[in-house]
């Protein structure tokens, strides 16, 4: 009787403890996209996406960890399961919507082009960057655009790992221009000063809506963020945590 009463306890702690690591999400970031996410000098991750997540796990009573992951292997990664959701600013795209699964969205917004402050160039059109130098960061909807219509048009296409290597090299005068999301290049410019560059303009039908990243077949825990992206939306939470960074309505 004892042996038996032993063996259903030390069940119920097995099925307690699995229930438990169930419920533990392990989320990645990219860790190099201010001020979405970053790492600070002590080596924490930080930023708006950074706060989503935190705020979305506390709102589905979840226990998470977030890593940093490098942005050419974050999807390979989740295919890999090293990791169950990627809220690193991705947008919602056809063509990985063919490779992962997407929530809803949780914040909406245009591509935009930055340039150097003495740039003669006019406007964000495919014939005002015929023959220049555009960056953009490798394997984003920034650098779809800027391979697709800036350098078929005739300019030519400079690719970066990250989005900080491609404002480096604008502010160094190897590129004439910089195809971003506009929220990161305003985050930017505020904090490279007037002297160095401006923003030219959004590019028009660019618009974009940023998910959180999951595996096919994830229905459940789809489900669950959607509830949560909803729930913060309602209760205020999201609009306190983007206006950390935003004077403005980025949903």
């Amino acid at each position: 009787m004892k042996k038996t009463i032993l063996l259903t306890t030390a069940a119920l702690l097995a099925t307690a403890h699995l229930a438990f690591a169930e419920d533990t999400i392990r989320i990645a970031t990219e860790g190099a996209y201010p001020p979405f996410n970053y790492v600070e000098p002590d080596g924490s991750l930080k930023g708006l996406d950074v706060d989503m997540a935190n705020a979305l796990c506390e709102e589905m009573k979840a226990k998470c960890t977030i890593v940093a992951q490098d942005w050419d292997g974050i999807i390979p990664g989740l295919l890999a399961k090293k990791y169950d959701a990627i809220i690193a600013s991705m947008s919602i795209t056809e063509e990985r919507k063919q490779q992962i699964d997407f929530t809803n969205k949780y914040y909406t917004t245009p591509l935009a082009v930055a340039v150097p402050k003495d740039s003669t160039i006019k406007s964000v059109s495919v014939e005002d960057m015929k023959g220049k130098v555009v960056g953009a960061q490798a394997s984003t909807t920034q650098a779809n655009y800027t391979t697709d219509f800036y350098a078929k048009g005739g300019a030519e296409a400079k690719l970066y790992p990250t989005q900080d290597e491609a404002v480096a090299d604008l502010q160094n005068g190897r590129t004439d221009a910089v195809v971003s999301d506009k929220f990161v290049a305003v985050d930017w410019l505020n904090k490279a000063g007037k002297d160095c560059c401006k923003l030219l303009g959004d590019i028009p039908g660019s618009e974009t809506q940023a998910g959180i990243g999951i595996r096919k077949g994830e229905t459940e825990l789809k489900e669950r963020f959607n509830k949560a992206i909803d729930a913060l939306v309602a209760n205020g939470t999201y609009q306190k945590i983007t206006k950390r960074y935003f004077p403005f309505d980025i949903y």
